[in-house]
C-alpha cells in the first residue's frame, strides 16, 4: 500500500507549491513526478509510484503552479487553453518561471538532484528543466508530452483536433459534482482503448481528488500559454527515454518521436495500446524502464 507523507509547501517567490513524497526506505534514489495540464498531483496513480519505488527510487510530486493545493494566479481574460496555446494569450507567467518550481521543490525536499518524470504538459515542462537546470536532473522521461520548445501553431501539428474540440466542449456545473463528471468524462476520452477503463474505481478516486483543474479553462490558459524563450531541446544533456502511448488520441506519437530525434541520445518507446493515460498494465514495464535508464 502507498502512502504519501502529509502536504508540504516549497516556495518559488510568492507562489507557494504543494507537495508531497512517497514513504519509504533512506538512500532511494530522488525521482520528481512532474504533473499534466490543470490536473493536481494525485492524478497519478498510487500503483504507478509504487512501481517505480519498488524499483529504487524515492517519489515526489508536487502541483504545478495553477493547479491542485498551488497558487492559483488571477484571473485573465482568456478561457480558452486552444486560444492560449496559439496565440499566446492569458499568460500570466513564462515557461522559465514554472521549470523554477521545480527546482524549489527539489530544494525543500533537499534534493540537490532528481530523476524527472513528467507527462504530458508535465512532459514538456521536465524538458525544459533539463534544459534550465541540468546539473539538477540525473535523467528524463518524457510521457505523451510535445517538444518543449515548440510553441503557437507549430504545437497543433501533433495534436489530434477532433479531440481537442471534443475538449473544449466539455460542460460540466462549476460545483463539486460537476468537477466530478467533467473529471470522469476526461478520463473516458484519454483512456488506454487497449485496457478496459474501471469506471468505478476512476469515480471513486476522482471522488476522492475533489478536484476543478479539469475544468478550470483560465488556469490552464495561464499554463499553456506560458512561453518558452530558451533554448531547443537539442541541447539538452542528459539520458532521455521518450514514451508515448500508440494510441493516443490527444497527442500525436510523432511528437514523442520529434522528442526523441532532436535530444542526443535520446530513446523513443511506443507503447502499443496505450493512450494519453498510463494503465495499470503498463507500471511494472515503465518503472523498468526508468530503472534502467538511471543505471545507464
Amino acid at each position: 500500500m502507498t502512502t504519501w507523507t502529509p502536504v508540504r509547501r516549497a516556495h518559488n517567490g510568492r507562489i507557494a507549491l504543494a507537495y508531497d513524497r512517497l514513504t519509504g526506505p533512506p538512500g532511494q534514489e530522488p525521482l520528481l513526478l512532474v504533473t499534466g495540464l490543470g490536473v493536481s498531483r494525485r492524478w497519478w496513480p498510487d500503483g504507478l509510484a509504487g512501481a517505480l519505488a519498488a524499483q529504487g527510487f524515492a517519489v515526489a510530486r508536487y502541483d504545478q503552479r495553477d493547479a491542485g493545493e498551488s497558487t492559483h494566479l488571477p484571473p485573465t481574460a482568456t478561457r480558452s487553453p486552444l486560444t492560449a496555446m496559439v496565440r499566446g494569450r492569458g499568460s500570466a507567467y513564462t515557461a522559465e518561471d514554472m521549470a523554477d518550481d521545480a527546482v524549489a521543490v527539489l530544494d525543500a525536499l533537499g534534493w540537490d538532484s532528481a530523476h524527472l518524470f513528467g507527462q504530458s504538459l508535465g512532459g514538456a515542462v521536465a524538458q525544459r528543466i533539463a534544459l534550465r537546470h541540468p546539473r539538477r536532473v540525473r535523467t528524463l522521461t518524457s510521457v505523451s508530452a510535445v517538444p518543449g520548445d515548440v510553441a503557437g501553431v507549430r504545437t497543433l501539428r501533433h495534436l489530434r483536433l477532433r479531440t481537442l474540440v471534443k475538449l473544449a466542449r466539455m460542460r460540466h456545473p462549476a460545483t463539486p459534482e460537476g468537477d466530478i463528471e467533467a473529471g470522469i468524462e476526461l478520463a473516458r476520452l484519454l483512456h488506454s482503448p487497449a485496457h478496459p477503463l474501471d469506471e468505478r474505481a476512476i469515480r471513486e478516486r476522482i471522488t476522492a481528488l475533489a478536484d476543478a483543474g479539469v475544468q478550470d479553462g483560465r488556469s490552464q490558459s495561464r499554463q499553456i500559454g506560458a512561453r518558452w524563450r530558451g533554448p531547443g531541446i537539442h541541447e539538452i544533456a542528459v539520458p532521455t527515454l521518450v514514451l508515448h502511448g500508440a494510441d493516443d488520441p490527444l497527442v500525436k506519437p510523432s511528437a514523442g518521436r520529434a522528442v526523441a530525434a532532436r535530444v542526443p541520445g535520446a530513446r523513443f518507446v511506443p507503447l502499443p495500446g496505450v493512450g494519453h493515460d498510463l494503465p495499470e498494465a503498463v507500471w511494472q514495464d515503465v518503472a523498468r524502464r526508468v530503472r534502467r535508464l538511471a543505471d545507464g
